[in-house]
């Protein structure tokens, strides 16, 4: 068994990242396994040195371990192009020219908005019909766009639905069938960073041998995206466990962007390793409050 945690170095860690760090290693030390850490820095604007080393920090506090070097994605630009390069060698990507503004402004006039599972405007296909001579134009003119998957095509180029094996609580798995179609013709890369997060998590996974994905349940509606752009690229689908989310005095998700408390704060106020996960133990359940349910490993 191969698991990971994969945290974005785009700010401090919070009690979430903690809680689904050790339920990884949990995981993964239960059936003699091997956690990995994985490094997802694709956004070069965003990610910072300073964060990066205190995710080592904090889950060095937690009393967790991995192997070295960890595979930081920055470095994979070049595997992440290739994989995108088969889609649209394959007719499975177009370029989209379409700015956020000019999507909104497609849905000014009508009643409602479409949204995909992240509650983001569904893409309306303005730019799927354009010729390959139209797209060959704007791209030398050096319009920026995106690459989005064409979904309709990329259903058909499948046998059968998605599909993958989910646990829920203990061991026993479930079969499911996912629906992507729920997320349109979804951007999968960018002409300055050749992968979207969908894209360079399911072809890292594949890379790394990860065999159990173990993540918050937000992630949860990714997987039929993530099950379809496996079986384009012929990747292995991994088992997937979606946890419960760790939440905030009103009920929220906790988020760096929200300013959520941070390990390295909790850390100042004096709270130690065996409190964090006698707290974890008090709001989510389980064995969190014996330290040594989560040694170090080696």
């Amino acid at each position: 068994m191969i698991c990971r945690f994969a945290p974005s170095p785009n700010g401090f860690l919070h009690l979430g990242h903690a809680y689904s760090a050790l339920m990884n290693a949990r995981l993964a030390r239960r059936h003699g396994g091997t956690l990995l850490l994985r490094i997802e820095d694709i956004d070069r604007a965003r990610s910072k040195p300073q964060f990066e080393q205190a995710i080592r920090e904090d889950l060095a506090w937690l009393g967790l371990d991995w192997p070295r070097p960890e595979r930081r994605q920055s470095e994979f630009f070049a595997a992440y192009r290739a994989a995108l390069d088969q889609l649209v060698a394959r007719g499975l990507a177009y370029p989209c020219f379409c700015t956020r503004g000019a999507i909104a402004a497609h849905f000014a006039d009508k009643t409602g908005t479409p949204r995909d599972p992240d509650g983001s405007p569904l893409y309306p296909g303005l730019c799927r019909a354009l010729s390959p001579r139209q797209r060959a134009e704007r791209i030398a003119a050096g319009e920026t766009f995106a690459l989005r998957l064409d979904m309709a095509r990329a259903l058909a180029a499948v046998p059968t639905p998605p599909r993958w094996r989910e646990f829920f609580e203990g061991e026993t798995p479930h079969a499911m069938t996912g629906r992507p179609e729920l997320w349109g013709d979804v951007v999968i890369g960018r002409r300055d960073t050749p992968a979207s997060y969908h894209l360079a998590c399911v072809h890292d996974d594949a890379a790394q041998g990860i065999t159990d994905v173990v993540r918050g349940a937000d992630l949860a509606p990714a997987t039929a995206l993530h099950a379809l752009l496996q079986r384009l690229l012929n990747y292995p689908t991994p088992d997937y466990r979606h946890h419960r989310l760790v939440l905030d005095s009103d009920g929220g998700k906790l988020a760096k962007s929200k300013g959520s408390t941070t390990l390295r704060e909790l850390r100042a106020a004096g709270l130690t390793r065996a409190g964090l996960l006698a707290l974890l133990n008090e709001r989510m359940g389980g064995d969190f409050a014996d330290p040594r349910s989560f040694p170090a490993q080696k």
